[in-house]
């Protein structure tokens, strides 16, 4: 970077709706951004908005040659697949600065995480899952197990509570939703995950689902999914076995019982190419948002029978992904990380989440066995 500019924030994927809400948070925040993209008039149409510089990449390559290049205090990776971006990029930054990303899967937490050391002997933060996902249910999970012992059992679930507006699916999107989870230890390509015995084992996709009540009296259904805050939950409690599960995932049985065929036809390359393009070009209409909230609930148990239950309520999903990412960054700009990887409770703890907007509520009475 020049000496005659400060510490800056990097913001890749700056012209998308996600990198647009990070950038005006990040402008609230005041902090020197510069946006990064591939469409040279986007970008400054964008980049004007928030006062910030622009940097024109095309390819996650080109992007970690323009980090190399200036080299950034911190870069915020809005940039999917995570799973074919993140590593690349992150491996750029650790040369000089701290990298967050909005990941919620399982891989690319497992590729960061590889890179721990690395990012200890350099002195940097590696952060992934700053976003709904991977933070709200973390930070229920770490609000919840406080200094308790190691935990037994823990099952997460997200509920988000999204508008829809009218486009099209995007790249990004349809890749990661038909490319599974290539390189993930303890079961296939198109099967799920949780851990087991502290490893990570197959599960069923969509499977087990569980109705809920939300403390706003709401009734919505969560069924398995391999997400990214399998890990993080796992951490954060210190669990033996663990669940991950979504509100967005369709469970009914029909789904179920035909669910596996097609998985199976997903390992025919240039038929899951196929549908990729296809899934793409998908058109989404506008939708009003399901419920008033936006959930993050987590039932901790213990091998004593304690369990304690509890939620995390927030007003817009997309909101809070865009208000954790920018503060994760501001927090990192400022010097308040440590070297290592990290998800964001795991780092700043669970009152990151409160201040981001999130409101911790506890449903029903910890259980105690007789005798304790």
């Amino acid at each position: 970077m020049s000496d005659h500019r400060p510490p800056e924030v990097w913001l890749l994927g700056g012209t998308g709706r996600t990198g647009r809400a990070i950038a005006a948070e990040l402008a609230a925040r005041e902090a020197p951004l510069t946006l990064v993209g591939r469409d040279a008039g986007r970008l400054e149409t964008a980049a004007r908005a928030v006062r910030a510089r622009s940097v024109v990449a095309g390819s996650p390559a080109e992007m970690a040659a323009a980090i190399r290049r200036e080299r950034p205090a911190v870069v915020v990776n809005t940039v999917g697949p995570f799973q074919q971006t993140a590593a690349v990029i992150a491996d750029a930054v650790l040369e000089s600065g701290d990298y967050v990303d909005l990941a919620n899967d399982v891989a690319t937490l497992l590729q960061l995480r590889e890179r721990d050391e690395a990012a200890r002997r350099c002195g940097h933060t590696l952060v992934a899952g700053a976003g709904f996902g991977v933070t709200a249910t973390e930070s229920v999970v770490t609000w919840l197990a406080g200094d308790r012992p190691p935990a037994e059992r823990v099952r997460v679930d997200m509920i988000p509570s999204l508008a829809g507006t009218a486009g099209v699916v995007g790249e990004a999107l349809a890749a990661t939703l038909v490319e599974g989870l290539p390189g993930v230890p303890g079961g296939g390509r198109f099967q799920g995950r949780r851990i087991a015995r502290g490893r990570l084992a197959a599960a069923p996709v969509a499977g087990e689902p569980l109705r809920l009540t939300t403390p706003d009296g709401d009734q919505v259904t969560s069924a398995l999914m391999p997400l990214g805050e399998l890990l993080a939950a796992e951490r954060a409690a210190r669990a033996r076995f663990v669940d991950a599960a979504s509100g967005e995932v369709p469970s009914g049985a029909l789904l179920r019982l035909v669910l596996p065929a097609g998985l199976t036809l997903l390992h025919i390359g240039p038929l899951r190419r196929f549908l990729a393009r296809r899934l793409a070009a998908v058109k989404t209409p506008d939708r009003p948002k399901p419920r008033e909230h936006s959930w993050a609930h987590a039932r901790v148990a213990w091998a004593d029978g304690t369990h304690r239950e509890g939620w995390l309520r927030l007003t817009d999903a997309s909101a809070f992904t865009a208000t954790v990412a920018a503060e994760v960054a501001h927090r990192l700009l400022t010097g308040q990380g440590r070297p290592g990887t990290f998800t964001p409770a795991e780092l700043f703890g669970p009152s990151l989440a409160e201040t981001c907007g999130g409101e911790y509520v506890l449903t029903g009475e910890p259980r105690i066995p007789s005798g304790d």
